[in-house]
């Protein structure tokens, strides 16, 4: 039963890998990996002193930030309010309308931002004018940016990570919540006592998962979003491997920059991992 999975991934996950051996090459498609030039660590050195590698960490850090603090939270806190509702219908409601937005495609929500933020037609700019305020351009503005990604995201994506923490709370022994009604325990000290509790261990393992992407802020949604006026705010590793690698051809250096990427990630990991372990958790491994 495991051999489908384990294919999958020796083959669409592992076998890739020998990919990564370019990164030190100066590689050339007519040559082929095994006849093009070893250079070594030049291209990680060209990355590391370009003029917008300041830049490009910068905005990819501090979006991969904000998901952090704004986004994975919210999952949670959307889960415990569902399993608060008692009446199994109007869960259910609540829990497909939620769902819908993830099988909605990075396109249509761009899309639907934009019908939105416009400034030519847009409800919102209609709306502020209608109210005698100035008209904001969202789509170009470098302020407005990263508030709309972190928004698309929280949107398309909230409900939809409720789902595993859901499960873990349909697990929650059932009799300690009768134990602590029966000591006077109110609806919020079983929540802090019981269900946070409960869920813990899940909590962590999402988190340390999450870290190891902690740097891929979604190439195909801030593609979308990116224009002449917020690209020094907008401009990630994603986009920039996409810029170099695939329209410039520079087929080594992007490699670079996405294996650089995946072992800041794998770093993440493996701290995250072992802080837990410091303070109780069984950890991911």
């Amino acid at each position: 039963m495991a051999l489908p999975g384990m294919l999958y991934f020796i083959i669409f996950r592992y076998f890739p890998m020998w990919g990564l051996l370019i990164s030190f090459q100066d590689y050339q498609p007519s040559l082929g990996m095994l006849q093009s030039k070893w250079v070594g660590f030049e291209h990680f050195q060209r990355f590391f002193f370009d003029a917008s590698f300041g830049m490009l960490f910068r905005n990819t850090l501090l979006l991969a930030f904000y998901n952090l603090v704004f986004f994975f939270p919210l999952p949670i806190v959307l889960a415990l309010l569902l399993n608060e509702i008692r009446r199994e219908m109007f869960k259910r409601f609540i829990q497909t309308i939620v769902y819908v937005p993830h099988f909605v495609s990075w396109v249509v929500v761009v899309g639907i931002s934009y019908i939105f933020f416009t400034t030519e037609g847009g409800i919102v700019n209609d709306i502020l004018a209608a109210l005698g305020l100035p008209k904001i351009n969202f789509l170009m503005s470098e302020e407005w940016f990263r508030s709309m990604i972190i928004a698309q995201v929280v949107w398309k994506e909230t409900g939809w990570g409720t789902i595993i923490f859901l499960a873990a709370l349909a697990g929650v022994d059932q009799q300690l919540y009768e134990a602590a009604r029966i000591d006077g325990a109110g609806r919020f000290r079983q929540l802090w006592h019981i269900t946070l509790p409960a869920i813990r261990s899940v909590i962590v393992i999402l988190l340390i998962l999450r870290l190891g992407n902690f740097l891929d802020t979604g190439f195909e949604q801030i593609f979308l979003m990116l224009n002449s006026m917020n690209r020094e705010v907008g401009e990630v590793f994603d986009t920039y491997v996409y810029n170099v690698g695939i329209q410039q051809g520079q087929f080594s250096y992007s490699t670079a920059v996405g294996l650089f990427k995946s072992v800041i990630g794998l770093l993440l990991v493996l701290g995250a991992n072992k802080l837990a372990k410091k303070f109780g958790e069984s950890g991911l491994f």
